[in-house]
């Protein structure tokens, strides 16, 4: 049962998602049906604003865009897998210290903004990250060539003379 699930939800689930995260300013393109009957037309319809929550995973993942439109402040939640969203653009990179932003909502103006990573801090953490993994791999494959080493070491040596036989036969063989 789990398997015929998770057979599902890679079928479903799109590919070309970008990396953005709570701060990011995103353009979400929307599809939008418009007219009725045989005069239906589909066209993708532009929406940026803030990422200020994502939650859920696998297929029921979701997203919250928060914009000010007007001096009115507007949300919409997006299943992260719809046909509905068309495409998803980082427009600017947030660099917020939360998971979940529903303090902009109290927010006016300049106070409604989040600082932009600059310096690419979410970049950089990642980038440690690696190096940490990359260090502790290094760490395991020395411990692992020293355990060979000393299982060497404690088997029994065969005289050197026993190691130089076969060599000799095989120049001999060679200047015959």
């Amino acid at each position: 049962m789990a398997d015929l699930m998770k057979q599902i939800e890679e079928e479903y689930a799109k590919r070309n998602i970008p990396d953005f995260a709570p701060g990011d300013t995103v353009r979400v393109g929307v599809r939008i049906t418009e007219g009725s009957g045989n005069d239906q037309r589909t066209r993708v319809q532009p929406y940026e604003g803030v990422v200020i929550a994502r939650s859920g995973g696998g297929l029921n993942e979701t997203f919250t865009v928060r914009r000010v439109t007007h001096g009115i402040g507007v949300e919409r939640t997006f299943p992260l897998h719809s046909p509905v969203v068309a495409e998803i653009v980082v427009v600017r990179r947030g660099d917020p210290r939360r998971a979940k932003l529903y303090y902009l909502r109290k927010r006016v103006g300049r106070g409604a903004r989040v600082r932009e990573d600059v310096g690419g801090r979410r970049q950089r953490l990642a980038d440690q990250g690696a190096a940490l993994a990359a260090e502790a791999q290094a760490l395991e494959a020395a411990q692992v060539e020293q355990a060979a080493q000393a299982e060497e070491a404690t088997q029994p040596q065969q005289p050197e003379a026993a190691q130089q036989q076969p060599a000799q036969d095989e120049t001999a063989a060679a200047e015959q």
